[in-house]
This record gives C-alpha cells, structure tokens and sequence, in this order.
C-alpha cells in the first residue's frame, strides 16, 4: 500500500497554476511552444519551458521534434495528462465562474 504522503507531489502538479493552464490548451489536441505561450497568458518564456520540462518528466505530456524545415517541436498530452485535465476541468470552471465575487472579496478585505 502507497503512503498518502507520497500524493503531495501530484498535488505539486495539480496546484501549479502553470501546469494546469498548459493542460487545459492541450487539450484541443498538439501545441507548438510559441502556441502555447500565446495562449498561457503572462507566463514567461523560462516559466513555460520549466513547466513542459516537468510535465513531460511526470508523464502528463510527450515533446515530439519535427524533422521539418525549419525543425519545430510539439507538445501533446499523454493518456494520463487527458484523464488530468478531465479531472481539473471542473476546478478551472468554478475558478473562472468565481473570479469576480474572489476579487470582490479580496477589496473588500483589503479596505478594512
């Protein structure tokens, strides 16, 4: 039997903000990393590579080069990074959804 403890670095993934965006875009099917930056809104070009680099690492994407002219690289989700974004979707939703009473509720906080 697993220890629970070891599920925390899953959790890693799933609470990256980064991760789970880059997920999400993947969805839709393969991505070139110039996609994937236009689409992941104020990640940085560093942060993005970092991020893809650990994904690929935990299985939740493959990184496909191209022998193109010019060569490009793709990023698709794994299996397992489908069945990740499944699972996630719905917490994307409810943050999307409740972004505005979320701010609200941190102006009010702030102005006491």
């Amino acid at each position: 039997m697993q220890d629970p403890c070891q599920a925390r670095e899953v959790l890693g993934i799933v609470g990256d903000k980064w991760a789970l965006l880059i997920v999400r875009v993947l969805k839709d099917g393969p991505r070139r990393f110039t996609e994937l930056k236009r689409a992941v809104d104020g990640i940085s070009q560093r942060m993005l590579t970092v991020t893809l680099r650990d994904l690929e690492r935990d299985g939740i994407l493959t990184r496909t080069v191209h022998n193109v002219m010019p060569p490009h690289v793709s990023y698709e989700l794994t299996t397992m990074g489908r069945t990740l974004c499944e699972a996630t979707a719905p917490l994307l939703d409810w943050s999307i959804t409740h972004l505005p009473r979320i701010d609200a509720a941190r102006a009010a906080y702030d102005n006491r």
